[in-house]
């Protein structure tokens, strides 16, 4: 590279490292808010919280860094043309082609590191997050038993214990059962634990008593048990998932069959667009930093500025969005289209030739004019 591919890399890259952090915080601390009031009204704890939070950081990010990069793109086209730095630019000789090589390097860097995100870091953050999240909601003593509260976990249950102890048991517990209209089950126990079942967890009552009421005969029996076993996971619905396509390793996608998949309850082609997904979004990254920089090429030749040309690429890039989304629909139906996934890189890429094509066409129709008329 030379001094001023150099000047304008440390320049995108500078701003670029700005907007990233402030939209990161931005949406980071949006997505953090509603975890916390969901996790801290469910009863868990700080550090809970604060993994969870972190698990989420690899997606917030993966959304932020093409955002960045277009803004970053778009700050310094702008700032080099508000400072005469592009007319000198041009004057010494470099063309709008040209010009756009260090933003294309600038974009190949924010590409590598999505594609770190996309191949490494997300599958395993993903994972971790939604086997913690299993794990919350399997922990119905943080969620539902709280010691020395009248507690509704479902409609027509109530749950009351007098204290829970420091190894987990509960201790008195009284538990009404009335989702029935016919009947109403009453179990009242000295301690219980909570178990792992087979579709969730279990609350294991000893050493109590278990009062059942037929409404329609009005007859009241009563139960005494050492032992019994009520299954509260279905107070919570199903606590186990399926495989979500997002979790799973590059190279498990990339060595997969289709009965792998469907083992797993995936389809071959799910899992095929992921892979290629992987490859294709990373480049976004490029297209919308040259979209953004050479938009404002555009807007050199208006006494307004480069404000439409600005929004005309943001709205070439919610089309190149919507042609992504079209593309992934028509993937997802059959494993042979995969490839599809690069559609929006490449509309994007012809959009870029486009905009760089226009204003030499400009100019050349603009010196032609010149000699006319002389």
């Amino acid at each position: 590279m030379n001094r001023i591919d150099r000047y304008l890399l440390v320049q995108l890259l500078t701003v670029f490292a700005f907007f990233s952090l402030v939209l990161v915080s931005v949406y980071w601390v949006n997505r953090a808010a509603r975890l916390f009031d969901a996790l801290i009204g469910d009863g868990q704890s700080f550090w809970v919280f604060l993994e969870l939070s972190a698990l989420t950081l690899p997606i917030v990010i993966r959304v932020v860094l093409p955002l960045s990069a277009f803004a970053a793109a778009v700050y310094v086209a702008i700032r080099l043309t508000r400072d005469n730095e592009m007319v000198v630019l041009q004057g010494i000789g470099l063309s709008y082609a040209r010009l756009l090589r260090p933003v294309a390097l600038f974009g190949l860097i924010v590409a590598l590191m999505l594609a770190a995100l996309m191949h490494v870091l997300m599958p395993l953050s993903r994972a971790q997050l939604a086997e913690r999240q299993v794990e919350i909601a399997e922990n119905i003593t943080a969620r539902f038993l709280r010691a020395g509260e009248f507690l509704d976990p479902a409609d027509g249950v109530t749950v009351f214990l007098r204290d829970v102890t420091p190894e987990g048991q509960l201790l008195d517990v009284f538990l009404s059962d009335q989702r029935r209209a016919d009947m109403r089950v009453e179990y009242s126990a000295a301690s219980a634990l909570l178990a792992p079942g087979p579709n969730g967890p279990v609350l294991v009552m000893l050493d109590g008593v278990a009062l059942i009421h037929v409404t329609a005969t009005g007859r009241l029996t009563t139960i005494a048990f050492d032992d019994l076993t009520y299954d509260v996971g279905a107070l919570i619905g199903p606590t186990g998932r399926g495989t979500d396509v997002r979790e799973l390793p590059t190279p498990v996608l990339q060595g997969g069959d289709a009965a792998s998949f469907a083992a797993m309850g995936l389809t071959l082609a799910e899992a095929r667009f992921e892979l290629m997904s992987r490859h294709a979004q990373p480049l976004l990254a490029l297209v919308t930093a040259l979209i953004g920089f050479a938009a404002v090429y555009l807007g050199q030749f208006s006494r307004l500025g480069a404000t439409r040309q600005v929004l005309g690429a943001i709205a070439a890039l919610a089309v190149i969005q919507l042609i992504g989304n079209a593309a992934a629909g028509a993937a997802l139906k059959d494993a042979g289209r995969a490839m599809l996934a690069f559609v929006p890189v490449g509309v994007g890429l012809c959009l870029i030739a486009a905009m760089v094509f226009w204003p030499g066409r400009r100019r050349g129709q603009g010196g032609r004019r010149g000699r006319g008329l002389a």
